[in-house]
């Protein structure tokens, strides 16, 4: 591994995402950074020439189907259970004050 996390670097870090840690979490977080690290240095020992970048994760093209619009509830049951409708709409609270 070229570099290792000390606790000195996980002061750092936990400074710049604004965290704070006990001691005990510190020596925690440092082997996990390491162990993640150990993991990415593994990565970089497999042989990638001749392999194409991944764009997609599968092959699988997502198919949609056509947008219709279709009546599905009438207007009359929909304002059914309102607490408080006219003929055609919801009526609500004002929560936007005009200003001129």
């Amino acid at each position: 591994m070229a570099n290792k996390i000390d606790i000195k670097t996980v002061d750092e870090i936990a400074h710049l995402a604004r965290l704070e840690f006990k001691d005990d979490a510190k020596e925690e977080i440092m082997n996990d950074i390491n162990r993640m690290l150990s993991f990415v240095d593994k990565l970089n020992e497999i042989n990638t020439d001749n392999v194409e970048p991944l764009i997609y994760m599968t092959n699988e093209k997502n198919i949609m189907r056509e947008d219709v619009a279709e009546t599905t509830i009438t207007q009359k049951e929909a304002l059914k259970n309102a607490p408080k409708k006219d003929s055609d709409y919801f009526k609500v609270p004002k929560v936007i004050d005009q200003q001129s």
